[in-house]
């Protein structure tokens, strides 16, 4: 009997000492477990971290590529004037070589051929009849006085430019304040623009590479505006898209200011009735003033005419109906006047046309720019938003 139980007792106690030993293998098993999920957690978390720094490395690979377009785009601009400018003096190179060519050289005089002088001749004929087609010589009116003025507004630096697109039916205003910035403002129309809280109704679009001036223009959906920081970058940026879509080297260009009175200003673009202009002054001609006919299209140079009227004392112009106007003023303000005007086409004789005073103003102007499509100036002066209306007749 005393057996029996003693054996009773020995199989509990081995029975309860082998289900503790595999509730203990349980748990390790489950610890085991636990952890290789714990490393398989920190390997996931590494591999995140390592496609974070391989999207960040992406990122600034693409921006080093945009810059590297950007350049290629810069040099493109560079190496198409580079060869517009090469061809311009091979042209004037081989005119010299086939004038030399055909003068006859004597000891007491140089006598010219009778054919040298016809064939000359022929090719300026030639050159004004291309001109005309060009210019589209039907545009036949000429500034005859400023009617009157309205100040619409008064706002932003003494320096900036405000525009209407002639080229789109759209009323859209468009405000570029001070000379150098990269913000261009656009209004619905003429009554936003004169609102108290215009501002807040403005789209606000950020130019890429901000401007130099006040010379620029819109036309056709896009801001033409000379680049900051450089010489004589002229850029093409479309304003709906918000990128650049071209740009050119202006030769010549951007050594001084293209008026004394307005020194930001080293290239003032414009529009008429024609398109596109580029006016600026250079020191081999004294300070006289430049005006290049530009294709707003290709952004290539079409022609250029070195002009009397001069710098010096000069504040703004703009271009009408192929004709320059010309605007002076006293270095302390005073009232602005027209007194230089040139046409390309010689179909105004500068030398009788009047002295043009701009009505009942004291002061100055930084930017003055004609609206082919209203026939009227767009103008800031000392910070006011002015627009003149123009009286015309018909060229001589």
């Amino acid at each position: 009997m005393v057996v029996l139980q003693l054996r009773f007792l020995l199989v509990s106690f081995l029975t309860s000492t082998m289900g503790a030993a595999q509730y203990m293998m349980q748990d390790a098993a489950l610890m085991n477990y636990i952890d290789r999920r714990f490393l398989s957690l920190e390997r996931l978390e590494k591999c995140n971290q390592d496609i974070l720094d391989y999207v960040e490395e992406f990122r600034d690979f693409s921006k080093m590529v945009l810059s590297r377009l950007a350049q290629l785009n810069s040099y493109k601009a560079e190496v198409k004037s580079e060869v517009e400018n090469l061809l311009t003096r091979i042209e004037r190179a081989q005119r010299d070589i086939d004038y030399f060519g055909s003068v006859t050289v004597s000891n007491t005089c140089i006598e010219v051929h009778e054919d040298l002088v016809k064939q000359q001749l022929f090719e300026e004929a030639e050159t004004k009849k291309k001109l005309k087609l060009m210019l589209n010589a039907s545009c036949d009116h000429m500034l005859a006085g400023i009617k009157s003025l309205k100040i619409f507004k008064k706002t932003g630096d003494k320096h900036g430019s405000w525009m209407k697109d002639p080229g789109k039916k759209h009323a859209k205003i468009y405000l570029l304040n001070g000379s150098v910035n990269n913000v261009l403002f656009e209004f619905a129309n003429i009554m936003t623009f004169m609102e108290s809280n215009h501002m807040l109704k403005a789209r606000k679009v950020t130019l890429p590479f901000p401007w130099q001036g006040t010379g620029h223009v819109i036309y056709q959906g896009f801001l033409f505006y000379h680049r900051y920081g450089s010489l004589n970058e002229i850029i093409k940026f479309n304003i709906q898209k918000r990128n650049i879509t071209d740009q050119m080297l202006l030769p010549g260009a951007g050594r001084i200011p293209a008026y004394q009175l307005t020194p930001p200003t080293k290239i003032d673009l414009a529009i008429d009735e024609q398109g596109l202009w580029a006016i600026h002054a250079e020191p081999e001609t004294e300070g006289n003033i430049v005006i290049t006919k530009i294709n707003h299209i290709t952004m290539a140079v079409e022609h250029t005419w070195d002009t009397s009227c001069n710098s010096k004392d000069a504040e703004a112009a703009f271009m009408t109906c192929n004709t320059l106007y010309v605007v002076y003023n006293f270095p302390s303000g005073g009232t602005s006047r027209i007194q230089c005007v040139y046409d390309v086409l010689d179909a105004v004789n500068t030398y009788e046309t009047q002295v043009l005073h701009f009505p009942k103003r004291q002061g100055s102007h930084s930017t003055i720019h004609y609206n082919p499509k209203e026939k009227q100036l767009f103008a800031w002066g000392d910070g006011s938003q002015i627009i003149y209306k123009l009286h015309t007749k018909q060229k001589l």
